[in-house]
């Protein structure tokens, strides 16, 4: 977000830039080529008021002009009988337009010589400047031509004071702009780090409240979600402590009576459904504190939870003729999912093994990891599953159905999903890593 702030910043500011600095550079060069022609006419009117003094020949004309010090543009006098001295422009000097020369009665010249106005002509890309002067013998012309390049010729050191200025206004306005961003954005990147903590479950995280107000105002409002949610957290844990002391006490009473009945037959079979509910009391009573509802994510080593439940499972395998073969990784498989959960999960597959198939019958647990999935599979070589088994409450073969309701929840919750073959079951989970 900052390098956002600070590119936007930087945009703005060049496009104002140049909305300056393009018509300043016009302006500059319109000023140049103005100066430029204002020293040109002022050179051309001296040399007119030499051509215009009495007694003034052609031959000193010329010496004039050679004598003059080095300066831009090229001087030419048009002589009144059409003569031209120097160096003319292109297209040669016009003729000027009448300037009467003052004398007196006795033939003396009266003053200064008289000198008209100037006179700007387009040439050849340049500018002619001519002025006319009376003379005894008539009007002369004094032309001063100027090259585009000895008209803009004071541009570019210009130009470039103006490039180094907007250059100048960029590198404070990126300094100015990262000042900025840094103000608006850390606070904003430690809110956002605040929210991703609170999804992972640390609900201790807080979001800072200093910034500009805006900021401040959203990490107020976090927070004030966060102990929220905190206070909801510890109302539902006192709501499932409170329902397991409800319950657990009158299933007590209600097990004494049963086993208290003289019926035996009848009080094992109400024993065995008393015992049912209490295991789905459990069941429910667990998946209320699962770290889920505590607003945490959950997570398990795949790996070491599947080689612990496989211990516990051995010895009734041992006892049964069952091989029991596991492949699994070297290396850890984190999931999203609880040991307990997963352990469950794997329990009610594994117990599926043992209560649906002959004794003798092997039973192999493979653990994979792909594309981000962790697939645990539990085969065995049995009759298979049949038809429907997956579905809560539905079971053929005596049990309560769950054991395959309590996996395929497990693997949903750990964004997965459970797959039933007719000899194996596969549970995929989601990594937390990336393999």
């Amino acid at each position: 977000m900052r390098r956002r702030i600070l590119l936007l910043s930087v945009g703005m500011t060049t496009l104002v830039v140049l909305a300056f600095a393009i018509p300043l550079v016009l302006l500059l060069r319109s000023t140049t080529a103005s100066e430029s022609k204002d020293k040109a006419r002022n050179r051309a009117e001296t040399v007119a008021y030499y051509v215009g003094d009495q007694g003034r020949t052609a031959d000193d004309i010329t010496a004039y002009l050679n004598g003059l010090p080095p300066a831009p543009g090229k001087i030419s006098v048009r002589m009144p009988d059409g003569t031209t001295l120097g160096n003319p422009p292109p297209g040669g000097v016009p003729t000027p337009q009448d300037v009467p020369a003052e004398y007196g009665d006795d033939g003396d010249k009266k003053g200064p010589p008289k000198v008209g106005n100037a006179d700007y002509r387009d040439v050849g890309g340049g500018v002619a400047v001519d002025v006319g002067v009376g003379t005894p013998n008539g009007t002369a012309s004094v032309c001063l031509y100027l090259t585009a390049d000895e008209l803009y010729a004071g541009l570019v050191p210009r130009v470039w004071i103006l490039i180094g200025g907007s250059l100048l206004v960029l590198l404070l306005s990126i300094a100015g702009a990262e000042l900025v961003s840094r103000r608006l954005a850390r606070p904003l990147e430690e809110t956002a780090s605040t929210a991703e903590r609170l999804a992972r479950g640390d609900m201790d995280a807080r979001a800072p409240t200093t910034g500009p107000a805006e900021v401040a105002k959203v990490g107020s409002a976090l927070n004030g979600l966060a102990d929220r949610i905190d206070e909801v957290i510890a109302v539902e844990r006192e709501a499932v402590a409170d329902l397991s002391h409800r319950l657990r006490t009158p299933l007590t009473a209600l097990r004494l009576q049963v086993e208290a009945l003289p019926d035996r037959e009848s009080a094992e079979e109400l024993n065995t459904q008393v015992t049912s509910l209490e295991r789905t009391l459990t069941a429910v009573i667990s998946a209320a504190r699962r770290p889920q509802r505590e607003g945490r994510v959950p997570h398990s080593d795949a790996v070491e939870v599947t080689r612990q439940r496989a211990a516990f499972w051995e010895p009734l395998f041992e006892d049964q003729g069952r091989e029991l073969a596991l492949d699994l990784p070297g290396n850890p498989a984190p999931v999203r999912s609880s040991a307990e959960d997963l352990g469950a999960a794997l329990d009610a597959l594994v117990e599926n093994v043992v209560a649906h198939t002959p004794d003798g019958t092997p039973a192999r647990i493979t653990l994979t990891r792909t594309d981000g999935t962790v697939h645990i599979v539990v085969a065995d070589k049995g009759p298979g599953i049949p038809l429907g088994a997956g579905e809560r409450g539905r079971s053929d073969r005596g049990s309560t159905g769950l054991g395959l309701d309590i996996a395929r929840r497990c693997a949903e919750a750990a964004g997965g999903a459970l797959t039933l073959h007719p000899n194996q079951v596969e549970l995929t989970l989601k990594s937390t890593t990336t393999p």
